[in-house]
């Protein structure tokens, strides 16, 4: 008699709604985005850099989906065992992006200055990050690479305890000036510049 209720109960639109609302959550949990692939927006205020789109991927920098993502004109961020961590994250996240071609949005990045701030916004947070230091690698150097890729820009094996940031651009206008013609598959020269920087606030956007 019971299953019979139940059964004209469902058939009636009233019935139906009751069944649904019986259902247990965990049937339909709420998709929620995944914060590393979750994109961002980067400002630099001293080189007039004003929301430029940040697109996370999984890999490393400046192969070559990053590259692609770059000749598009936005910023690459990757994510995974060779990449960096998310926005705001303990970890060194790294960002690149091109400096003389695709629009150039990073053309003037060698002149940021230590303590200029590099803003990153992301899942309705701005990030504040304070530049530290400047960086050169060179992809000719598996020990630069792993340099710039580390949990601690730098210190490749060493534990991070803080947030930080790597902004990366290429560093062909000194690399031509000097003779050095070499490129890789992507079509990159060998030395890039960095900007690192350590994060000192995160308030909501």
């Amino acid at each position: 008699m019971a299953a019979t209720a139940l059964a004209t109960a469902s058939a009636s639109p009233a019935g139906a709604e009751q069944a649904r609302a019986a259902r247990s959550p965990a049937e339909h949990p709420p998709t929620r985005p995944d914060p590393h692939t979750r994109e961002a927006r980067l400002s630099i205020p001293a080189l007039g850099l004003d929301d430029l789109r940040v697109v996370r991927y999984e890999g490393t920098t400046d192969d070559r989906p990053g590259t692609r993502i770059q000749d598009r004109g936005h910023a690459a961020s990757p994510y995974g065992p060779d990449g960096g961590v998310g926005p705001g994250e303990i970890g060194n996240h790294l960002v690149t992006a091109h400096r003389l071609s695709a629009g150039g949005p990073l053309r003037d990045l060698p002149s940021l200055d230590v303590g200029d701030r590099v803003l990153v916004t992301s899942g309705g947070t701005v990030h504040e990050y304070r530049i530290t230091e400047t960086r050169t690698t060179s992809f000719r150097s598996g020990r630069s690479l792993a340099e710039q890729r580390a949990e601690v820009p730098g210190h490749p094996g060493r534990e991070a305890t803080r947030a930080m940031i790597t902004v990366s651009t290429c560093a062909t206008p000194e690399d031509d000036a000097a003779g050095n013609f070499w490129r890789d598959g992507n079509g990159n020269p060998e030395h890039r510049i960095d900007k690192i920087g350590v994060l000192v606030s995160s308030r909501p956007a």
